[in-house]
């Protein structure tokens, strides 16, 4: 019994999806939780981009870095975010300082250094915290940086340098 042609591409097209999707894994959640500096945020990022990358999976094209594809997702999924809390954020003080001192309980080893590198990235703009992140942690080249962020690879490149030279700052 042989499968219809069309039926034994689609197939195929999911199980090379599948296992590009398995090779990503890694990168998920420690990008978003860089992106948000919230676990729980994270993990609502890592979850969209799980459900998006399911839904248009026919539309991947297998020739291309599915890192790329996936850090895209995540990026438009970021700005979608950004916009509907930039709507409707609200914070009770008392209960933001509580949080971060149940989150401080317990941090593991290098504390000081983590605690020191998450707040000098996030007195960084975004517009740089996020091209540095992807080429100094998830090494990407500037031009899959570019091409996940939708900007131009000099862009990039400039944001990369003013992000690093503020950090040593």
């Amino acid at each position: 019994f042989s499968h219809p042609p069309s039926y034994s591409r689609q197939v195929h097209a999911s199980d090379v999806f599948k296992l590009l999707w398995l090779g990503a894994w890694p990168w998920r959640r420690r990008y978003a939780r860089t992106l948000v500096f919230d676990a729980q945020a994270a993990d609502d990022l890592v979850q969209t981009v799980l459900e998006r990358a399911l839904t248009h999976w026919h539309q991947f094209d297998p020739e291309r870095d599915i890192l790329v594809w996936v850090l895209s997702i995540a990026h438009n999924a970021h700005l979608d975010w950004r916009r509907r809390e930039a709507r409707m954020t609200v914070v009770d003080p008392a209960q933001a300082s509580d949080e971060q001192d149940a989150l401080a309980a317990d941090m593991g080893p290098d504390v000081g250094l983590r605690i020191d590198l998450q707040r000098a990235l996030a007195q960084l703009p975004e517009e740089q915290r996020e091209p540095l992140l992807l080429v100094s942690v998830e090494q990407l080249s500037y031009a899959e940086c570019a091409q996940v962020l939708h900007i131009p690879i000099g862009t990039v490149m400039s944001r990369v340098s003013r992000g690093r030279a503020a950090l040593r700052d």
